[in-house]
């Protein structure tokens, strides 16, 4: 029985450009892979097949003679059928390299140099709200990991280089080949690195690195909220064998306040006041988080929970020319501890009192009362 046509058998035609007989080879490979159809022994067959008319057609020499003798130009074993040798490999590791793209940044190359990017860093400051109002300059100790002076972060010895690692040729990563697939896995020999130190630094073991303490200046804008990140772009960990350096994030953390409470960029504060002051009216001074005062005016009547809005007395929006406002709330505090004459009085007024003295509490309980009665009927 004679073969197929391999035109035929990639479904292109005789004219198909380079870049069309290669998408039809990637979909019938996937089609016809035997791990695809585990139960269907006839896909093996066609996918041997798809596999031969692609090694011959991809070959521009061979498809001259193809184009020219067919069949005939390799039956004296011009080796057209390439599934027994290492142009399988070869042509499936591009087809899952084509689908799949770069798995894990395995497409390195040759000269890469072992440079590793630092690791990022994270330092958590605690600040306090006066400081977030203000801002400031905040000086940091942190450990970290910086370049070796001795070797300038290559990790040889001064006089030395490194060399490129001859189990991957300076790939860091090594191909094997399992049954149809070609799997790709770290160099056991240079861990990835691409390069082998024979003589490493003696300051630094060849890693190119020391831990040392770094103390770093960075400012604190005014305005900065719970939870805010600072970017430090250069400043985090040194990178492997001269590799470029992480960033610093120092992320910010707001401490309790006694006396304000803040919401972005308004703050709330609670104020006490008496029985007498709220009834009576009056006005109460209060400190604002600048350190300044704030004389607030207290109606005659004033409920407890009554807010009254200060502006432009709160903390400033970051990267901003505004200012929020500061919220008063007031607390009416019941009295305690009365003297016997105080008691008289408070006796004495109640008894003077009317619906017009307490409008809300009067009458409250009859009310309630009517309202469920009506409910219930």
């Amino acid at each position: 029985m004679g073969k197929n046509c391999y035109y035929e058998t990639l479904g292109v035609t005789r004219t198909c450009t380079e870049v069309e007989l290669k998408s039809a080879f990637r979909k019938a490979a996937m089609q016809f892979h035997p791990d695809r159809n585990p139960e269907d022994k006839t896909c093996e067959v066609k996918f041997k097949e798809v596999n031969e008319a692609y090694q011959c057609l991809s070959d521009p020499q061979k498809r001259a003679a193809y184009d020219r003798f067919g069949h005939a130009a390799f039956e004296q074993g011009g080796g057209a059928n390439g599934f027994a040798g290492d142009g399988f490999g070869a042509s499936m590791a591009d087809i899952f390299d084509d689908l799949f793209g770069d798995v894990m940044g395995r497409r390195g190359g040759r000269g890469n140099s072992g440079a590793t990017r630092g690791s990022d860093l994270r330092y958590n400051l605690e600040i306090t709200l006066e400081e977030a109002f203000a801002g400031k300059t905040a000086n940091l100790t942190l450990p970290t990991s910086v370049a070796c002076t001795a070797c300038s972060g290559s990790g040889a010895k001064p006089g030395a280089k490194p060399r490129a690692c001859t189990t991957c040729g300076g790939y860091g990563r090594v191909r094997a080949q399992q049954g149809f697939f070609s799997i790709e896995r770290t160099c056991p020999h240079c861990h990835g690195q691409g390069e082998v130190i024979d003589n490493p630094c003696t300051t630094c073991s060849g890693s190119g690195r020391l831990t040392r303490e770094r103390s770093l200046a960075v400012n604190i804008p005014a305005g900065v909220e719970d939870g805010t990140r600072i970017r430090l772009a250069g400043e985090g960990e040194a990178g492997v064998r001269g590799g470029p350096p992480g960033d610093l994030y120092i992320f910010i953390a707001s401490k309790p306040h006694p006396f304000y409470q803040r919401d972005g960029a308004d703050l709330f504060c609670r104020v006490p006041i008496s029985m007498v002051q709220a009834a009576l009216g009056g006005e109460i001074a209060v400190r604002t988080i600048d350190g300044g005062e704030t004389k607030v005016k207290v109606p005659e009547g004033t409920q407890s929970g009554k807010q009254f809005k200060v502006r432009a007395k709160g903390m400033p929006v970051l990267r901003s020319r505004d200012v929020g406002d500061l919220y008063i709330q007031v607390n009416v505090e019941t009295p305690q501890s009365l003297t016997k004459r105080q008691r008289e009085l408070l006796a004495e007024f109640e008894s003077l009192s009317s619906n017009s003295t307490h409008p809300e509490s009067s009458g409250f309980f009859a009310k309630m009362k009517d309202f469920f009665e009506n409910l219930g009927n």
